[in-house]
């Protein structure tokens, strides 16, 4: 594994630590230089912690790429029905321009999502809140039904946008402290490797144990 990324170097931390609390040659060696089990095993804490929380960085992660994805579809499903009536109504209300303003049909749907939801909930409110512009989209199949079924999709983009949002907040608290952890473990392992090598210095095949490469 390359040392270079985080599990690679929690997995060198744990690999270090353990071995050097299960090798009793180890252990006294380094309790003369005050690395007692206690301290080790503050050591091994900090691992354990910094680890706890990889785990949990990842997990949150993943549960953000979900809720994109989930927030993707549901906006591509919704806007194509979207699509399709603003199209019948732009035809609806060819010239009817008090009609095209309320439902704001003229120019091009706005590319960011929230403008998107914006320009969409009003179309649904102000149709369905209309007789009149119910009975001309009912002339060409399009019932109050299929507004109302409509509406509720973009109802559903918007729930699904506010979970993307909480679990992309949720992502970065978990990055947060998985960093402030990994940098205390790393702060010990820097000390303890520093003094492994002076303490393991007539012992090299024990810095070995302890996954530590010697300067060539």
């Amino acid at each position: 594994m390359n040392k270079n990324t985080i599990e690679g170097k929690l997995l060198f931390a744990q690999n270090a630590i353990t071995n050097a609390l299960g090798y009793e040659e180890i252990k006294n060696l380094l309790a003369g230089f005050g690395y007692t089990e206690k301290r080790l095993r503050e050591g091994l804490q900090l691992y354990e912690r910094a680890s706890e929380l990889q785990a949990k960085q990842q997990k949150e992660y993943g549960e953000q790429f979900a809720a994109t994805d989930a927030l993707n579809a549901a906006k591509a499903t919704a806007n194509r029905e979207y699509m399709n009536h603003v199209k019948i109504a732009r035809i609806a209300f060819r010239d009817d321009r008090g009609a095209a303003e309320s439902l704001q049909l003229t120019g091009d749907r706005r590319q960011s999502l929230s403008g998107w939801l914006k320009q969409a909930k009003v179309f649904y409110a102000n149709s369905l809140g209309n007789s009149e512009v119910l009975t001309a989209m009912g002339r060409y199949g399009i019932t109050t039904e299929k507004l109302t079924a409509a509406q509720g999709q973009i109802t559903g983009v918007e729930q699904a946008l506010n979970s993307q949002l909480r679990e992309k907040g949720e992502a970065q608290v978990a990055t947060q402290q998985r960093d402030e952890a990994f940098d205390a473990l790393q702060e010990w392992m820097s000390d303890f490797i520093a003094i492994a090598r002076i303490a393991l210095e007539s012992e090299p095949q024990y810095l070995e144990v302890l996954g530590v490469v010697q300067p060539g």
